[in-house]
């Protein structure tokens, strides 16, 4: 049968950007650790998604109200893993990361999630530790030290809402305790700098022009951060650019990330062209991981580490 020329031309730019990231190493990212098998922004999760050989661990930090950098991906307790020093249940509304001290969330026991909710469907696999505290990120960069590792990388995201600015500490105070804790440990060379609020990466370009920057972005049904007039890019408007990834590069991002199911062959060769390294979140599903590697992508984010390396070692494909 042959092919018509449009469909000739898009099959060869397929397999033209497959065989080029074929050369490259492929990071792949353990989202929160390893979400799908292990309790999610743990020391567990992470020294899980370290053994299965993930390039770099994604994860989420908060800054509570004296000020120390911890690792979690909501603004609030989640009371959908979050326990009580009694070992009860927190009940929403649960506090705000502002509020509460470093030593009052250190008491909370995040190891479990709670039987019969819609994140314990989500996630059958994942294996309890009871007692697993929320850590601060100096634990996670201390426990690296001990094992001494020089390999692995961390992926960092700022978490915070442009449009609920009272729910956590500002972009400026984020990013300067971020920013100090990374120097504290010297982890400036391995570690980058990511985030749906453009205004924190660009305090970060602005104050450590040497990490790299990650642009995340969604636009999804339910969660939309390019199409609310520049709400969530630091009043950038897609309407100005050629593309997203135009945009991205504008802003002066390093890394694009877009949610997987909003990347195209087209987007993404135009990601690469402008020199963006693509690497879209949450990708979970065995078919869905396949079809991404074989696409291009430079990295995937996925609660399933163990399933991606396998796709990895099933294409001859490499992590460092």
């Amino acid at each position: 049968m042959r092919l018509p020329a449009r469909a000739l031309l898009a099959l060869v730019a397929v397999l033209g950007l497959t065989a080029g990231c074929a050369t490259r190493p492929f990071d792949l990212q353990g989202h929160r650790g390893a979400r799908g098998l292990a309790p999610e922004n743990t020391l567990t999760g992470f020294v899980r998604a370290i053994e299965i050989g993930v390039t770099t661990l994604e994860l989420d930090i908060g800054v509570t109200r004296d000020g120390v950098v911890v690792v979690h991906h909501d603004l609030a307790l989640n009371p959908d893993i979050a326990r009580n020093p009694s070992g009860a249940w927190v009940a929403a509304p649960t506090p705000l990361l502002r509020e509460l001290s470093w030593a009052e969330v250190s008491e909370y026991n995040v190891g479990r999630i709670r039987p019969g909710t819609t994140y314990a469907e989500r996630h059958p696999d994942q294996t309890a530790r009871d007692g697993e505290p929320i850590p601060r990120l100096a634990d996670l960069f201390a426990l690296i030290a001990r094992r001494g590792d020089t390999a692995t990388r961390f992926n960092i995201e700022t978490k915070l809402d442009p449009g609920r600015p009272d729910q956590s500490i500002g972009p400026e105070a984020m990013v300067g305790a971020l920013l100090g804790v990374i120097a504290e440990y010297r982890m400036e060379t391995r570690v980058t700098i990511q985030s749906f609020d453009w205004r924190t990466l660009k305090l970060v370009q602005a104050r450590a022009p040497g990490i790299p920057t990650v642009f995340l972005t969604a636009q999804r049904p339910n969660f939309n951060t390019i199409d609310v007039k520049g709400l969530w890019t630091a009043g950038m408007l897609l309407e100005r650019f050629a593309s997203l990834p135009a945009m991205v590069q504008a802003a002066g991002g390093a890394v694009w990330s877009p949610h997987f199911e909003d990347l195209s062959i087209d987007l993404l060769r135009d990601a690469q062209a402008r020199g963006l390294r693509v690497v879209p979140w949450t990708v979970n599903r065995r078919d869905d991981i396949g079809r991404l590697i074989d696409m291009g992508v430079d990295g995937l984010i996925t609660d399933r580490p163990d399933l991606a390396a396998a796709a990895l070692k099933e294409r001859g494909r490499s992590t460092r």
